[in-house]
């Protein structure tokens, strides 16, 4: 089935997503210029979910990445909810009593958020009064137990994410009389969530990861060239340091079940997560929470079974990691990203591929073909597509979108092949899953004139 060049441009572009940080009086006073997002599905539906909003009481920009498993329901909920619970817990005391009585009064809401969303990012309208009253619920503990001192971002982004999967599991534990929320609560607690999530105020970058999606930082050297850093650890069986975290929270006698065929109790990939309150809660909770929830949970295979060798949970963890950046004028770039994107590409390639979108300049390094025997009419044929690789630069006018048509069309040369991208994209839905992943790119552009100035 071959697409042509315009068919796989519209369905490669069906998801990108550009804001531009607005300038004031002809000047920018953010530390970001702007981002582009796009995401590419290989589930039917996406599992994968994003969100970036700007913090209006605070200074900060949130933005990230969430893929999902199991279904997508804790990732769409992980995506509607955890920015408002992180803008909740930097707020200043007083600002969380205007807020308060606002609502306790009638009165119209601050606004919290500015949401930067493309069309097709669905928020659930049923479930808004429930999410808000368990926010609410947060803010009224947080004004309670107001010590007066200003918020560590660290603390609040942990503080943030344990609270939300702590309130999910509860909405689940307690249901809800309308049967349509007490199904909605259960999917998003059975089912589970990774995220990463970076929030950015001035020179002060801060990336809170939970499961195995990535920051990645693109660098640019004095000669040019483009350098990664890692703003992220993945958090699964790869990882030794998770490992021996998870070892050391469990018996030594479970030594030899915690971690099975590089999965945790042989069935989950990362080690971290939202939701997933099978590899959470008490055996006896969870039988009564399924018991007593609505047929659909009965006929669920998944939310019956118990995972073998469960003795001591919890045996997951929703708490962050939170890696602490100060940007330099030669911090070009983050890129967000879930683990679709990193399954298929280096993190070196990623960010060069960025970086010399972003520029438009091409390193020209000479043309490598890793021991390949190539005859003179190969050598012509990879000249012409560098030639045209430099010319794909204009029909992409969103780094995230051209990166995945890289991660998608990308031959042994590390040239798009507009064959395979074809191929790739035309796969029926049950096929593509087993070729890749859902991808989810956030990439945010750094000012380096304000990011000087500081």
């Amino acid at each position: 089935f071959y697409l042509t060049p315009p068919q796989v441009n519209s369905i490669l572009k069906a998801n990108e997503y550009s804001f531009k940080v607005p300038e004031f009086d002809g000047k920018n006073v953010s530390s970001v210029l702007g981002f582009d997002s796009n995401q590419l599905p290989a589930n039917a539906p996406i599992e994968d979910r994003r969100s970036a909003a700007t913090c209006l009481q605070t200074r900060g920009m949130l933005l990230g990445v969430f893929d999902g498993h199991a279904g997508c329901a804790c990732a769409q909920a992980v995506s509607e909810r955890l920015f408002y619970y992180i803008a909740v817990s930097l707020l200043p005391h007083e600002t969380l009593l205007e807020i308060e009585n606002a609502v306790e009064s009638g009165r119209a809401l601050l606004p919290i958020l500015q949401w930067h969303k493309h069309p097709n990012d669905y928020f659930s309208k049923e479930a808004s009064k429930l999410y808000f009253n368990s926010l609410r619920t947060y803010w009224q503990e947080l004004i309670d137990l107001n010590s007066g001192e200003t918020t560590d971002v660290k603390e609040a982004l942990i503080n943030a994410f344990k609270r939300l999967d702590n309130d999910i599991s509860l909405e689940a534990q307690v249901g809800d009389p309308n049967s349509f929320l007490n199904y909605l609560v259960l999917r998003v607690a059975f089912s589970g969530a990774t995220a990463c999530v970076a929030h950015v105020d001035g020179v002060d970058l801060h990336v809170a990861n939970t499961g195995d999606s990535r920051a990645m930082l693109g660098v640019q050297e004095e000669d040019g060239s483009w350098s990664a850093v890692s703003l992220s650890y993945d958090h699964n069986a790869q990882n030794e340091r998770e490992v021996e975290r998870v070892k050391t929270e469990h018996p030594k006698s479970e030594e030899k079940s915690l971690v099975k065929q590089d999965r945790l109790l042989g069935l989950l990939m990362p080690f971290r997560a939202f939701g997933d309150v099978k590899f959470k809660w008490s055996i006896e909770l969870q039988k009564r929470v399924v018991e007593s929830g609505p047929d659909q949970l009965n006929e669920n295979e998944y939310t019956k079974f118990i995972p073998p060798n469960y003795h001591t949970p919890p045996y997951l963890t929703a708490e962050p990691e939170v890696i602490h950046h100060r940007l330099r004028p030669q911090d070009k770039f983050l890129v967000l990203a879930t683990d679709g994107l990193w399954e298929t590409m280096h993190r070196q390639d990623v960010v060069r591929i960025v970086g010399e979108y972003l520029t438009g300049v091409h390193h020209q390094q000479p043309i490598a073909v890793g021991g390949y025997k190539v005859t003179l009419g190969q050598m012509h044929g990879l000249l012409t597509e560098r030639r045209a690789r430099i010319s794909s630069v204009f029909e992409d006018q969103n780094a995230a979108t051209h990166l995945i048509r890289h991660a998608v069309g990308n031959n042994e040369f590390g040239a798009v092949d507009h064959e395979r991208l074809s191929k790739m994209l035309s796969l029926p839905e049950e096929l593509a899953r087993m070729y890749r992943d859902d991808i989810t790119i956030i990439v945010v552009q750094f000012n380096s004139h304000v990011i000087s100035a500081y």
